[in-house]
């Protein structure tokens, strides 16, 4: 087998309260893998938590870790003890600033290490500054709250990505096919596709890869300019653009967008526009805190009360409503928002209008 790249490495995985169980364990059975097709020790990890204690996943059960993120602080630099790669492993909620997480994520780039955040793990690293002009691949569900807060930050809603020294994952199996890349970059393609073997993964996404299927889309769309077309709509959430000019970029006419609109989604272009909008506003007010009338601003709406009229009519109560409704569901412990998870960090208002879409 040829080795393309010198070093054996060395994985820190850092584990936030509510980290995702399927995410984080589909980074550590790439790595496992791998080592089963090399026949060797080539990858290992090391499991950290704040305080050395074990971590309760998002789904309930607690994880065992190796180490305190003070103790695994120490060992930068150490031979044969310090990592290559931080691996911050975070769940569906962004947690608040952690000064002591901070502080280790600035000193791992300063000794150039890898900067890997899974799932809420990349707001983590956002938060120093650190993935500031990067692009980063974000969970779709945390993706509007994420523009807002760094506007600096290229924010894509990709499977995952890598700029550079910076990798980030949107979550769940999405770890698994961005942990492969990491073999591959080690390794000659054969190695990794074997690894994908060893999972029964049919198929891997490479850097960049949509994350999810088009909102309302029942089955793979392979028609690309009804793609090309969408992507166009997520571009311009808070703008929305006349359909006639989002065909005539395509090399479509209206009638045959509307067409394959039909075809494909069972929805017009404008109906599929406008819900659009509806859920990026539907998941800002689930994951910030920003007014309501600003909400309807950043999502393209003209006036508040047309925008609580179209959400009523999508949602089945007002704005204000699903709001309270979230507030209480996250007092009580129940829902979406359990009582012991890490409430949505606060929007800033300074970046609306100002978000990066996903291309």
């Amino acid at each position: 087998m040829l080795k393309i790249k010198g070093a054996e490495r060395l994985f820190s995985l850092y584990l936030e309260p509510g980290f995702s169980m399927q995410a984080f364990s589909s980074a550590v059975e790439a790595l496992r893998l791998a080592n089963e097709v090399l026949e060797s020790e080539i990858y290992a990890w090391r499991v950290v938590s704040d305080d050395g204690l074990p971590v309760r996943s998002s789904c309930g059960p607690t994880i065992s870790v190796d180490t305190s993120l003070k103790e695994e602080r120490g060992l930068l630099g150490k031979t044969g003890w310090s990592p290559s790669v931080a691996v911050i492993c975070g769940g569906s909620h962004p947690l608040a600033a952690n000064r002591a997480l901070h502080g280790w994520l600035r000193e791992c780039r300063a000794r150039k290490l890898c900067l890997v955040g899974i799932a809420s793990g990349i707001f983590s690293i956002a938060q120093t500054g650190l993935a500031d002009g990067r692009r980063c691949a974000v969970h779709w569900e945390q993706f509007p709250s994420f523009v807002e807060q760094f506007p600096r930050i290229a924010a894509v809603q990709a499977a995952y990505e890598i700029d550079g020294d910076t990798y980030s994952c949107s979550g769940g199996d999405a770890a698994f096919d961005m942990f492969v890349q990491f073999v591959r970059e080690d390794y000659e393609s054969p190695t990794a596709n074997r690894v994908c073997e060893k999972a029964v993964a049919m198929t891997v996404r490479q850097p960049g890869d949509r994350q999810r299927l088009p909102l309302h889309a029942g089955a793979a769309i392979h028609h690309d300019g009804l793609l090309k077309i969408i992507e166009q709509m997520e571009r311009h959430l808070d703008e929305p653009v006349a359909l006639e000019d989002i065909a005539a970029s395509s090399r479509l006419s209206r009638r045959q967008v509307e067409r394959i609109f039909s075809q494909q989604i069972g929805r017009s272009p404008a109906r599929y526009y406008l819900e659009m909008r509806l859920e990026r506003a539907h998941l800002l007010i689930l994951n910030s805190q920003l007014p309501i009338v600003e909400i309807a601003m950043a999502c393209g709406f003209i006036s508040a009360s047309h925008f609580s009229k179209a959400y009523r009519e999508n949602y089945g109560l007002a704005p204000r409503e699903a709001r309270s409704e979230v507030v209480e569901r996250r007092r009580s412990g129940h829902g979406t928002f359990a009582a012991d998870a890490p409430a949505p960090l606060p929007v800033t208002r300074s970046s609306i209008g100002e978000m990066v879409h996903a291309k």
